[in-house]
């Protein structure tokens, strides 16, 4: 029996590549003669270009940098130097996990640190550069990657302005461009469609996440829109506001006032990067998982769309979460873990203990659903 074992993270608990190897190893010992293959996936959250980069087994490359409040943080990213791609992600540097509940500050973190990471790659000779957005700490508009890439902001006196200066974007007045900008392509790959602005934008659904109070986000919004139409009168062009805008802080709707920018659905543009649908033709069960499955995983994330791929060829397929919440999973079966109190300190060691246990679990002769 071929089996293709593919979860996403368990967020908060255990990465999707120690997911994979764990039902890996579980499975190798129910039964040695089964045939596995790993092939964690990710939908455009934490961690997606890493896994790509790993996946293609390319080179990773190291570089000292800042995290979202200007600390040292040693970062890395993925690079291809035969097709001069490179791979990174937004929260390898500038990630929300890095700062406790105290440290989150939406007027001072940025995405300076990344900005470092680009600009290496562009010194090794990138033409393109593949950035995932999930997991940022940051709702800045990619004002720091344009800072570490040579772009300066004044004051209304004309004076510079540090990164990670408390209010950075309340104290912009003037923008210059550097004098040899690079003719970077950049593609950002994320999970979510909201745009900027308005009700269901990057302020009002994800601010509260980083930082920023009820009280403070219309206000916030004001002087973000105040970015934008100073970013506008500099290139003499309005950009609107559009689906993707609003992931990871507005990065890609800031770095498309100056660079070529595409957004791409990050399901999509994985699988198509590790070529999952043939791994899914190939095999006879698929073992999938997250940590939980809910109406956000219809919506496009890693899980439901590797679903879709395996009902296309009839294939069985497994899922493994901790709850299931306010939909039909429409897997052929589920297996559903143990809830864990995450104020206990072994959290993390029980969740590896409880996805062991749930692969004795696993019917082998379930048949697929047509």
């Amino acid at each position: 029996m071929k089996i293709l074992v593919a979860p996403n993270a368990f967020k908060g608990t255990i990465d999707s590549l120690a997911v994979a190897e764990i039902i890996k190893v579980e499975l190798e010992q129910l039964n040695p003669d089964f045939d596995i293959e790993i092939s964690p996936i990710a939908d455009g959250g934490d961690g997606t270009c890493e896994l790509v980069g790993h996946a293609l087994g390319i080179e990773k490359v190291g570089k000292m940098g800042l995290d979202a409040i200007g600390r040292s943080k040693f970062g890395y990213y993925y690079w291809d130097k035969l097709r001069r791609i490179a791979y990174l992600d937004v929260s390898t540097v500038s990630g929300i996990n890095d700062l406790n509940e105290s440290q989150r500050n939406p007027f001072i973190a940025n995405t300076y640190g990344t900005g470092i990471l680009i600009q290496d790659a562009i010194a090794r000779g990138a033409e393109q550069v593949y950035l995932g957005l999930g997991g940022s700490a940051s709702i800045d508009l990619g004002t720091g990657i344009l800072q570490a890439l040579g772009f300066s902001f004044l004051d209304e006196k004309g004076r510079a302005l540090i990164p990670f200066t408390d209010l950075f974007l309340t104290k912009i007045s003037h923008i210059q461009r550097p004098p040899h900008g690079s003719k970077i392509k950049l593609t950002c790959v994320c999970d979510v469609s909201n745009p900027f602005f308005g009700t269901n934008g990057a302020i009002k659904t994800f601010g509260p996440q980083k930082g920023l109070n009820d009280s403070e986000m219309e206000s916030f919004e004001v002087n973000c829109k105040r970015i934008i139409d100073l970013f506008s009168r500099k290139i003499s062009k309005v950009i609107p506001d559009g689906s993707g805008f609003g992931a990871a802080g507005g990065i890609a709707y800031g770095l498309s006032h100056f660079y070529s920018v595409e957004i791409e659905a990050g399901s999509s543009w994985f699988f198509n990067k590790v070529n999952l649908e043939d791994k899914i033709q190939q095999s006879d069960i698929i073992i999938t998982g997250e940590g939980i499955y809910d109406q956000q995983s219809k919506a496009g994330k890693g899980c439901f769309a590797l679903l879709q791929i395996a009902k296309k060829y009839n294939k069985k397929s497994v899922l493994i979460t901790s709850k299931v919440k306010g939909v039909e999973p429409d897997f052929d079966q589920v297996v559903i873990l143990p809830e864990l109190d995450f104020n206990k300190k072994d959290f993390k060691k029980l969740a590896r203990s409880n996805l062991k246990n749930a692969i004795g679990k696993i019917d082998f002769q379930i048949r697929p659903q047509n």
